[in-house]
């Protein structure tokens, strides 16, 4: 492992800051963050996680910095969300333990499996594995939940309509669960400072997606679920089992919204603990 503090990493001319806390000599967990969200997301669970010994490493990822903001949508295709995460875990000097909430779930379940050298253990939170989602748009009302994916996909015009009517997509967040506070961090964060258009590209490059990069998961895994999550279903999150080959636990957490790092961060970080001491 890197035996000092990291603030960015680099792969290739993209440069990704990086919040690194917790004691150096503890295991390591990256964290990786969602759409609309940064590494900030993660950092009342980090905190609690350095308490418990835990070093936490949470990149701002493709998109949410603006040394790492490539223009094209194919740039955001799944293969490079992983490039870009396997690069820090070269850094690092993995294997490490990885978290991911949202489209940082997705990210993580793919690096598990297509790279389970590198990872000891998994958590992903909200988003279950790719294979189960997909089951989950045929079968149930997931494809109904994930009308924005498609809203997205046009170029340009997503953003323009949030720059002239800024309250509707507030309120399209707000509607998720999140609070004012997070409606105003994701201003900051993102719309005030980097714009739109990398975060959004993540979604325009699921058409770019190789599908022969899904695969079945063998490393140590926990799955976090929130029953009130407005954008993803209990059919996703019960088939997610049929797709982990090794240790896994699957919890749901009653009431709590799609924001499970900012909504219950001490129930999480605690999953997360045991998860790691697991591994």
């Amino acid at each position: 492992m890197a035996d000092g503090r990291i603030n960015e990493f680099r792969r290739g001319e993209l440069r990704f800051p990086v919040v690194d806390s917790g004691p150096l000599d503890g295991p390591v967990a990256v964290l990786l963050h969602g759409f609309p969200q940064t590494a900030t997301s993660w950092s009342k669970v980090a905190e609690i996680l350095n308490g418990n010994g835990i070093r936490t490493i949470a990149p701002n990822q493709r998109g949410y910095a603006s040394g790492a903001a490539p223009k094209r949508r194919w740039a955001y295709r799944n293969s490079e969300l992983v490039a870009d995460i396997r690069e820090l875990i070269d850094q690092i000097g993995g294997p490490v333990h990885i978290v991911g909430h949202d489209w940082g779930a997705n990210v993580a379940w793919s690096i598990a499996g297509l790279h389970p050298d590198q990872v000891r253990t998994l958590t992903a939170v909200s988003v279950p594995h790719s294979a189960a989602f997909i089951r989950a748009v045929l079968t149930s009302d997931q494809a109904r939940r994930s009308w924005y994916m498609l809203a997205f996909q046009p170029p340009k015009i997503p953003e323009l309509s949030i720059r002239l009517r800024p309250a509707f997509f507030d309120a399209m967040l707000t509607k998720t669960g999140m609070t004012a506070e997070m409606v105003a961090q994701v201003h900051t964060d993102i719309i005030d400072t980097v714009g739109l258009t990398g975060p959004l590209n993540w979604y325009r490059g699921l058409p770019f997606a190789n599908r022969r990069g899904i695969k079945r998961v063998k490393v140590p895994t926990t799955y976090v679920w929130s029953d009130g999550d407005t954008a993803l279903g209990s059919t996703g999150a019960h088939l997610t089992e049929q797709y982990v080959d090794g240790p896994y636990r699957f919890e749901t957490l009653s009431g709590a919204s799609h924001w499970i790092p900012d909504e219950r961060p001490a129930e999480l970080a605690q999953i997360i603990t045991e998860t790691i001491g697991s591994g």
